[in-house]
């Protein structure tokens, strides 16, 4: 048991050690157009993501305005 226990530690170390030393290549450089298309994608998001919030505010605040004047108050 303790043989196999050792041999799945070393193996593991190994595994670690080479995992380490191997290096992948780095990235190609994007382009000019891959920058833009990321930057109209980043900018659609951020206004998508404003959209949704003005809409959930406006439905909590007329939430709030029809049980508000259910309960008798202004």
């Amino acid at each position: 048991m303790k043989k196999v226990l050792a041999a799945i530690v070393a193996g593991a170390l190994l595994g670690a050690a080479a995992a380490s030393l191997g290096k992948l290549p780095p990235a190609p450089p994007k382009s000019d157009v891959e920058k833009q298309a990321e930057a109209d994608k980043a900018a659609a998001t951020k206004a998508k993501e404003a959209a949704d919030l003005a809409k959930a505010q406006d439905r909590a605040v007329a939430n709030y305005k029809k049980n508000h004047a259910a309960m008798g108050k202004k």
